[in-house]
């Protein structure tokens, strides 16, 4: 019997010090380069699930809370914004973030809610949420989930 070994040639491993930092430090991708029709998925439901989270508080107009995600990608952001209508300073925490330290996957909300509580106080606001009472915690995750909860902010 004779056995083929079909697997590729195995390359020798790099010296760390013979790769660059960015070989060395994986990326991780935003969920729109993986897959280009993401965005669209997610901003055809996203009025469905904010409707089931926020009607029994009678919150119907998205510009009345504030706004938390792992944002999966600025596309992701722009087709949300613009499905719901949101003034552009709703998203400006994520935004900021996301420029900042790119995708860092769930951390993303931790490092956007701590944001916008710094602003919050900075801004002399009443409240963590930019001076507003309720707001959404958004992420995005496996077979395409949109996993949300309702915020309720304190007072600074």
């Amino acid at each position: 019997m004779i056995e083929e070994n079909i697997s590729p040639p195995v390359s020798p491993t790099p010296r760390l010090d013979e790769t660059s930092s960015s070989e060395r430090t994986p990326r991780l991708r935003s969920i729109e380069e993986l897959y280009e029709d993401i965005p669209d998925i997610i901003s055809n439901d996203i009025d469905k699930v904010l409707l089931e989270a926020f009607q029994p508080l009678g919150i119907y107009d998205y510009n009345s809370i504030f706004w938390i995600a792992h944002p999966g990608g600025p596309t992701i952001l722009d087709k949300i914004e613009e499905k719901l209508t949101l003034k552009p300073e709703k998203l400006r925490c994520i935004r900021k973030i996301l420029s900042e330290y790119g995708n860092m996957s769930s951390a993303c909300v931790l490092f956007s809610l701590d944001e916008m509580r710094k602003k919050s106080s900075q801004d002399g606001l009443k409240t963590t949420g930019e001076g507003l009472e309720w707001g959404v915690l958004l992420s995005f995750g496996p077979g395409l989930t949109i996993e949300t909860i309702v915020l309720r902010s304190i007072v600074i």
